[in-house]
């Protein structure tokens, strides 16, 4: 492969993790303040004994679990571009060696 489309390629996959870095970071602070959101649901559920805040209590916890799955996948995406951006990196070397 030409040293100029790998760096290309290179260029794109440094793009994208810097991205999903960026929503991560942003996922984290959601995600954090749903799960204060779904406790606070919890606890009020236990004190009320009722079946709103009972509903409320499920539906806090969803969005958490759904947040949860959201950064769990950012977090996946980022892991497989490093690993694709590392082959690139092997790639150029290989390349500039020769």
């Amino acid at each position: 492969m030409k040293y100029t489309v790998i760096e290309r390629q290179l260029k794109e996959v440094s793009k994208r993790i810097a991205g999903y870095k960026d929503e991560l970071a942003i996922a984290g602070e959601q995600l954090a303040h749903l799960q204060n959101e779904a406790e606070n649901a919890r606890m009020r559920s236990l004190v009320s004994e009722t079946a709103i805040a009972d509903h409320e209590r499920r539906e806090a916890e969803q969005q958490a679990r759904s947040m949860v799955r959201h950064y769990k996948f950012l977090t996946s995406e980022i892991e497989m571009l490093e690993e694709r951006q590392d082959q690139l990196l092997d790639k150029m070397t290989k390349t500039g060696s020769r």
